[in-house]
């Protein structure tokens, strides 16, 4: 077993911020308590849905901050009689698009339409190996791109090679802004992402500093996917066999 010592919620000033102004990497106790769930064992799928759901509302409220408003003129019931009150309110003006990089992502899209109800959503599919280039299988992007803003959702980056790859593909859709969100990065990955794509934003949780030569990040909280949807590992050489012929694990 690995163990390493806790430091959710204790990221020093150097650390939020050599990635530059583009980069907003989370300082509230309580999203570190609710990561510290995530983390945990002992957290079962339906926890682990419900509490990536939280931690995703509360990033994506920090993330949407930059999103433009235009005016817009209602009327505000009064307090006594049947009469209303003119004012000029705020309502968002830029067409956001959710991208979720299936499966993690997945359990992320809710919590962000609920910020942005009217947001549309595009899958991306991404299939990675260890210490491999990812592969996509899925992308449900339009042929034209009318989005303003792109969020991108992924719970973990670790290499960043598969949120490198989906950044890729949305500049080349066209998108202007890209804001990925995700509830662990790696440092090393994190600079990655920055060196590449300096124009990209990041809303992150909190940092993990170790990454193996496999590309694993210690102490992450595991394979997110498996652990929303319950599904077990399955090793690398018995991935094309019959789920029949496999180990029992």
């Amino acid at each position: 077993m690995c163990t390493t010592d806790g430091t959710d919620g204790e990221q020093s000033e150097t650390a939020i911020t050599n990635f530059g102004p583009k980069v907003q990497v989370s300082k509230h106790p309580v999203l570190s308590h609710k990561i510290t769930v995530l983390r945990s064992s002992s957290t079962g799928p339906s926890s682990f849905r419900a509490v990536l759901r939280e931690v995703t509302y509360h990033l994506g409220y920090e993330a949407t901050s930059m999103l433009k408003t235009r005016p817009v003129a209602i009327s505000v019931p009064a307090s006594v009689g049947n009469t209303h009150v003119d004012y000029q309110g705020q309502k968002l003006a830029d067409r956001v698009a959710l991208i979720p990089i299936m499966r993690s992502g997945l359990g992320m899209t809710d919590s962000m339409l609920e910020l942005v109800p009217n947001a549309g959503v595009y899958h991306i599919g991404m299939y990675k190996k260890m210490a491999q280039m990812p592969v996509q299988y899925y992308n449900r992007l339009p042929r034209e791109c009318q989005a303003d803003v792109a969020y991108v959702l992924d719970p973990v980056i670790a290499t960043a090679s598969t949120v490198k790859s989906v950044v890729g593909i949305l500049k080349k859709w066209g998108v202007p802004t890209i804001h990925v969100i995700c509830v662990i990065a790696s440092r090393a990955g994190l600079k990655e992402v920055t060196e590449q794509f300096p124009d990209v934003h990041v809303t992150v949780g909190t940092i993990d500093e170790t990454l193996t030569d496999k590309g694993v990040l210690l102490p992450g909280l595991g394979d997110p996917g498996d652990r929303m949807f319950g599904t077990p590992l399955v090793d690398d050489d018995e991935e094309l066999l019959h789920p029949s012929k496999r180990k029992r694990s």
